[in-house]
């Protein structure tokens, strides 16, 4: 190739450049690789959560105080009032002692990740791709909870956390026969001269224990879907008004989302707890 028309396609690449498109993607875009792994914009913005959470927890760690004081005070207050709000869904200071470390950690994981997803620079500071002859911008940091796979993932981790919870709490005999109840079909032969009706009801309870499995996949289902709808749905809003008008117009709708955040990390976070809550009350498997 001439040194004119190497010239001349560069000059192309970069027109290309300048006008790109800024696409609003359901799938996080991929930053750079490390041994074949893909690292995408959500994720370091998880990686950004969990260095803030590690900072302040070493600064709190090295600043506790038999007397509080100052910001102690405050998150003493925080901590107290969360165990308020646990007590009244386990009925029992001692559950909610077992569950605060899991519960607390999802709530204060997706709480910081909403608000980061809304920060100045986060979805709008990248750097623009080539794809398919035209240029698209890509975010270098983008809301965790705006992607599907890591709602997914702190979905799993609360209903498979849940379900282990419950085998070591109630037994993995009387747990499992939850969701396939073999005593109803193995008391059958037992029973059925002195109650003939068994020959119905205990099969349709063994059924009944199937669908639990199902409704376990809900779970995962609902609680997923409905955290990152909400945050994506909220980042889309903030980014349509801001095409429209960048100044003033955007602000009132950033504080409607700082509550949107704030109230779908409590929901996520009380639903786990009654998940747990449940799976361990031996009453619920008898």
């Amino acid at each position: 190739m001439s040194a004119e028309a190497e010239h001349i396609t560069q000059e192309s690449e970069a027109q290309e450049s300048e006008h790109f498109e800024h696409e609003i993607s359901l799938a996080p875009e991929t930053i750079f690789n490390v041994a074949g792994f893909s690292v995408t914009n959500s994720l370091l913005n998880s990686w950004m959560t969990v260095i803030i959470l590690i900072i302040c927890a070493v600064v709190l760690f090295k600043k506790i105080k038999q007397v509080p004081k100052g910001m102690q005070n405050v998150f003493e207050m925080i901590i107290e009032a969360a165990f308020g709000v646990m007590d009244s869904v386990t009925g029992s200071r001692e559950k909610s002692t077992k569950f605060f470390p899991l519960v607390f950690t999802l709530f204060i994981f997706i709480l910081i990740n909403n608000w980061l997803g809304i920060l100045p620079g986060v979805g709008s500071i990248g750097y623009v791709a080539m794809h398919e002859g035209h240029g698209v911008f890509v975010p270098f940091l983008r809301g965790a909870t705006a992607d599907l796979n890591t709602t997914l993932s702190l979905a799993l981790l609360a209903v498979i956390g849940s379900n282990l919870l419950g085998f070591i709490t109630v037994g993995v005999w009387k747990y499992f026969n939850k969701f396939i109840s073999l005593k109803e079909l193995i008391s059958i032969p037992r029973k059925v001269l002195k109650d003939p009706s068994v020959l119905i009801v205990n099969p349709i309870k063994f059924f009944v224990g199937l669908i639990e499995i199902i409704s376990e996949i809900a779970k995962v289902a609902s609680l997923s879907f409905r955290l990152f709808g909400n945050v994506f749905a909220g980042e889309v809003l903030l980014a349509s008004i801001a095409v429209i008008f960048a100044w003033i117009l955007p602000v009132p709708f950033m504080f409607l989302e700082i509550l949107v955040g704030l109230i779908q990390a409590l929901i996520f976070s009380m639903l786990t707890l009654v998940y747990l809550s449940v799976a361990t009350t031996a009453e619920e498997h008898g």
